[in-house]
């Protein structure tokens, strides 16, 4: 998902006021500091996501047979592809993965 600088500005501080809210949050930093974090990991996290759907859209389009984007067989590829690759990157499982993951135990 592409986030504008600013976007990610705005949810750093709605984050960081959440998190001050909180009476199970204790800063040991200031809260600049924690803003500023959250703000690296989300353009961090958004990056390697975007990293993801662009291979899997490559690995889609180099397969043989030419699957058409928003078919069945295209939205079933791609899931997997993207899937793939956040486990390769080492990225948390995507919701999907962590469902089934839950309803195993």
């Amino acid at each position: 998902m592409r986030l504008s600088r600013e976007k990610i500005v705005r949810i750093s501080h709605q984050l960081t006021d959440v998190l001050v809210a909180s009476d199970d949050v204790e800063f040991v930093d200031d809260r600049d500091t924690i803003r500023r974090q959250i703000v690296d990991i989300l353009t961090t996290t958004l990056r390697e996501e975007e990293k993801a759907e662009l291979e899997a859209r490559k690995r889609i389009t180099s397969q043989k047979k030419e699957i058409i984007e928003g078919s069945e067989e295209w939205d079933v590829l791609y899931r997997k592809y993207y899937v793939e690759e956040l486990r390769r990157m080492g990225v948390a499982a995507a919701p999907e993965e962590h469902k089934r993951q839950q309803s195993a135990y």
